[in-house]
This record gives structure tokens, C-alpha cells and sequence, in this order.
């Protein structure tokens, strides 16, 4: 068995990703707080060290050519055994010159280890930390010119680091506290705004479940511009998704109401004195009718109605492999085929529609035209023109409208039932398109223009 370790929710991964990712950022402050609360204890050791250094050197008195200081000294520290505070003076050989009375009762091999180190130049001061002896340690080296000659000594000062570390435990305490309860209000804060920034989506999904039990027709809640496209579009499926079915009403009625009229001449047939080839042709006939009837409903019924969420189709490759095939349909009439779509025009919506509006169109143009077929394609501002050619007899004055209805022929002596040209302005009324018929200036037989506007 399988366990997954990401959430579905998007809320617990988003309070997940707070209670993994908030910790690491809170440390890495604490961390960076922590480090400059030090180096400013640092900073101010090293101040304070460097004051005392300038304090004992102002005492200092020159005494048969030795450094004298007095047993008193400003610096309290000094004078306290065991202060944390000690004053060495020494020779350039190590040797003990002087000590404060805070370092009399100082371990000599702790002062003797602190002490022992690289010798700085004269005049510059050289500070460190001694963490094993748990000092800080300041050294400045002086030159001191007199009569008898030039003297070489070295003021130390010892400064324990109990305070820095008290200080630093009791910053430590308090601002992990802090950051604890940092962490815990931001976690809270979180929390708050995911259930407020989530709840269009909980919106959205009570919304759909409403539709779903039928106590509304559509997404009519206001949701923020990040979700409105998606309900805009949700709403239009669902329009699409009603009207199909609505779709699916009326073509069931309009196919039996339509069935009506071949059934009942079968009937009344059988009331007529008709031989049996009549009978029988008459038989056939109906029979094709009410397979044509059927035809068209069903392409009713299924066109689409939608272009969201479709990718737009090539036209001019459509136009080329339908003529392909009609070319062989009608191979006998050696057809002369013109594709004059442009590669740029497309159609968005569905594939088979496509293909039912070229399909009608072009076998119409091959079926009654003589020896040419021209498809042309113009781009406009509303959208792609279609223009579908033939060299045939044209189309007399004031049949362009009725060939357009459904059952309407005006040539009976080719096979049909005048079915095709209503599919096709079906199918373009679904897009909102539009279709019309006239003569071809050029070729001299029909021309049908058939408008796809924009999506």
C-alpha cells in the first residue's frame, strides 16, 4: 500500500509548506541576530579593554628607568580581586613589570598563557580572544624615551568573558522566544489568509454543487479576476451542455415529426391499387427519405456548438484532402480542382463541422459543375470568407434562396434529397456564421460564400 506524502488540499500543502519553510527562516534570522548581538559585545569588550589600556598608560610614572604605578588606579576593576579585570605591564623578555591588585591572586600559568603570544609592533594595538583561557585580551606595546634611554614595555589587559556569555544566554533565551512565538502568530496569520484567499474557491465548488442539484443555472457569484476567467468559461460549457440537450429535444421531436409524413404514405399504400414494382419503388423512396431525415437530425443533433477550449483548424490542408477524394468520386469528369485558401486562415471549432461545411459545399460544386472547382479564402476584420466556385449552370434568378431550405432542389435529375445545404446552414447559424448563394462572375456557375466569423 501506498501512502502519499503531498496533501490533495491545496490548504494543507500551503500550511505545510509554512510549518517547514517558517522554522528554517526564523533560525536563519536567529542565527543572523545572534551573531550581530555578539560582535557588538565583542566590539564593546574590545572598546572598554582599549580605555583601560589608555587609563594605565596615563599613570604610568618613569622611576630609575622603570615604569611606575600607583596602588591606586581610577579603574575600580582593578582594584578588586577577582573583578575580571587585570593589568599586566611587561618587558619585551615576558618578564612581570606590574600587576594590577585584581591579578594577585591570578593563576600565573593562566596569565603566564594569555600573555605568551607574537610581540605587536610599538604603537598599534592588538586585540583577541583567548577561548580556551576564557579571556579577551588587549595589548598595546610603548616606546618610552627618557634621558637614560629609550624603554620597552607592553601594557595587557585581561578581561574575563562571563559577562559576553551571560549576556549572550540571556539574549539567546529571549529571542528564541520571541521567534517561538513569531513562528506560532505567523503560522496563525497563515492560516487566516489562506482561509480568506481560499474561499472563492470554496465558493466556487458550493456554486457548482447548487448547479449540479439544479438550485441554480449558472456560476452568478462575484470571484476574484485570477478565477473569473475560469467561471466565465465554466458558465459557457454550461450553456453549451443545456443547449445541447435542448438540442437533443428538439431534434427527437422535429425527426418524429418529420417521420410522420413517409410513414403515412407507407400506410395509405396499402389503400391503392399499385402493382408490385410500384408499390416497390414506392417503398424504396420512403425508405431513402426517412434515411436522409435520420441523416440530418443526427448531424443536427451533434454539431457543435461550442469553440472554447478548441484549437483552431487549418482550413487550406481540409480543403485539399476533401478535394483529394472528391476528385476521385468524380474522376470521370476530370475535374480541375483550385485550392486558393490561404495558410494562414482557421477555423476554431470542431473538426467535423469543418468538414461537413466544405464537404456539402464542394461536392455540390463537383457534382453539378463541368470541368472546374475553385475554393478561395479571404481574410476580414469579422472573419474568414469562403468562397466555393463552379463552372456549372449557375443558379437561376431567385432560386439562391430556396436551395438554401431544407428538401428544396431545383435539378431532379441528379440523386438527393436537397438535405446537405440545410446541414450546412445549421452548422454555420451554430457558429454564427452565414450562408448565401449566387453565380460565379468568373466561372459562370455557382458560387457559394460562406462566412466563419471570429471567435
Amino acid at each position: 500500500m501506498k501512502f502519499k506524502l503531498i496533501p490533495r488540499s491545496l490548504q494543507a500543502r500551503l500550511l505545510w509548506a509554512s510549518f517547514i519553510l517558517l522554522p528554517l527562516v526564523i533560525a536563519a534570522a536567529a542565527v543572523a541576530l545572534q551573531r550581530s548581538f555578539y560582535d557588538s559585545l565583542v566590539t564593546s569588550e574590545q572598546s572598554q579593554a582599549q580605555l583601560q589600556v589608555y587609563l594605565i598608560l596615563s599613570a604610568v610614572e618613569l622611576v630609575d628607568h622603570q615604569p611606575v604605578l600607583p596602588e591606586l588606579l581610577p579603574e575600580p576593576g582593578f582594584m578588586r580581586p577577582d573583578s575580571g579585570v587585570y593589568g599586566y605591564m611587561t618587558n619585551p623578555s615576558g618578564e612581570v613589570l606590574w600587576r594590577s591588585l585584581s591579578a594577585q591572586f591570578l593563576a600565573n600559568e593562566i596569565a603566564e598563557k594569555s600573555l605568551k603570544g607574537r610581540y605587536p609592533d610599538p604603537g598599534q594595538m592588538h586585540f583577541r580572544y583567548l577561548r580556551q583561557q576564557g579571556y579577551f585580551l588587549m595589548q598595546y606595546p610603548v616606546v618610552w624615551e627618557s634621558p637614560e634611554g629609550d624603554l620597552d614595555f607592553m601594557v595587557s589587559v585581561l578581561r574575563a568573558d562571563l559577562s559576553v556569555n551571560e549576556q549572550m544566554l540571556a539574549f539567546k533565551t529571549r529571542l528564541w522566544g520571541w521567534l517561538s512565538g513569531v513562528f506560532l502568530l505567523a503560522l496563525f496569520v497563515q492560516y487566516v489568509i489562506m482561509r480568506w484567499g481560499l474561499k472563492p474557491l470554496h465558493q466556487l465548488a458550493d456554486d457548482l454543487n447548487r448547479i449540479e442539484k439544479g438550485d441554480a443555472e449558472g456560476l452568478t457569484g462575484v470571484y476574484p479576476l485570477e478565477v473569473q476567467a475560469v467561471t466565465d468559461n465554466l458558465n459557457q460549457l454550461i450553456k453549451s451542455e443545456r443547449q445541447q440537450r435542448e438540442r437533443y429535444r428538439n431534434t427527437l421531436a422535429d425527426l418524429a415529426h418529420s417521420l410522420k409524413t413517409p410513414l403515412a404514405v407507407i400506410a395509405g399504400a396499402s389503400n391503392e391499387k399499385l402493382d408490385n414494382q410500384a408499390y416497390k419503388q414506392l417503398i424504396e423512396e420512403q425508405a431513402q427519405r426517412m434515411g436522409q431525415i435520420v441523416q440530418y437530425q443526427l448531424s443536427r443533433s451533434v454539431k457543435s456548438q461550442s469553440r472554447l477550449l478548441v484549437k483552431p483548424i487549418k482550413i487550406s490542408p481540409v480543403v485539399q484532402r476533401i478535394g483529394g477524394v472528391l476528385l476521385k468520386v468524380y474522376a470521370e469528369k476530370q475535374i480541375q480542382f483550385e485550392n486558393q485558401v490561404s495558410e494562414a486562415a482557421e477555423f476554431q471549432g470542431d473538426e467535423s463541422d469543418l468538414m461537413e461545411l466544405l464537404g456539402n459545399l464542394m461536392e455540390n460544386a463537383c457534382k453539378y459543375g463541368k470541368r472546374r472547382v475553385r475554393v478561395t479564402s479571404y481574410t476580414t476584420r469579422n472573419g474568414v470568407l469562403l468562397m466555393i466556385e463552379d463552372d456549372g449552370n449557375g443558379i437561376l434568378p431567385g432560386e439562391s434562396r430556396v436551395i438554401l431550405e431544407r428538401g428544396k432542389r431545383m435539378d431532379t435529375s441528379t440523386s438527393g434529397q436537397g438535405i446537405g445545404l440545410a446541414v450546412t446552414v445549421d452548422i454555420l447559424s451554430s457558429y454564427g456564421g452565414a450562408l448565401e448563394a449566387d453565380n460565379s462572375p468568373e466561372l459562370g456557375g455557382a458560387r457559394f460564400r460562406m462566412m466563419i466569423p471570429l471567435a
